[in-house]
């Protein structure tokens, strides 16, 4: 048995095995579309927390020693302070004045005094919102700052954009 289709004034013969395929996946994608349409999504699956971290949690006195410990590496090169302070500026927090001390102390093992610098801006940005806490900072830094021979920013007058030449 066939069935003969009109396309664009020609003639085809088209097999009703085919034809029956066609109606059906018609008929499915119409009525699939309108229960979609009237189906509110069920979610009966229990959600599920997993535990990620499996290792020892770090206090914040291991914290500090573990930087103040690779500052504090005699043979400490450029590129590990920069990396250092790169890691350490990336976590949330505010270095401690310990941490900063082994860091500005790289820095003048280094003879490094723009990096010394660099440090001191990026904690002050790092404090963000928070006014008290640089100042704090460079409070507890001053004796490091001053056995050094390091200005901080404000005292060097670059802490504030000029644009006068």
């Amino acid at each position: 048995m066939s069935v003969t289709v009109s396309l664009f004034s020609r003639h085809r013969t088209v097999s009703s095995h085919c034809g029956n395929m066609f109606r059906a996946v018609i008929r499915l994608s119409a009525s699939g579309a309108r229960s979609l349409a009237r189906s509110r999504p069920c979610y009966s699956a229990p959600l599920a927390s997993r535990c990620y971290s499996h290792g020892k949690v770090e206090t914040d006195e291991e914290f500090d020693s573990r930087w103040v410990t690779y500052f504090s590496k005699p043979d400490i090169d450029a590129w590990e302070l920069r990396k250092g302070m790169n890691t350490l500026i990336g976590y949330d927090l505010v270095p401690e004045p310990k941490i900063l001390d082994s860091a500005l102390r790289a820095c003048r093992r280094l003879n490094d005094l723009a990096s010394a610098i660099r440090i001191l801006e990026a904690v002050k940005d790092k404090a963000g919102p928070h006014k008290d806490i640089y100042p704090y900072l460079i409070q507890e830094l001053k004796p490091t700052l001053a056995e050094l021979g390091i200005s901080t920013p404000e005292e060097l007058g670059i802490d504030k954009l000029s644009f006068d030449v």
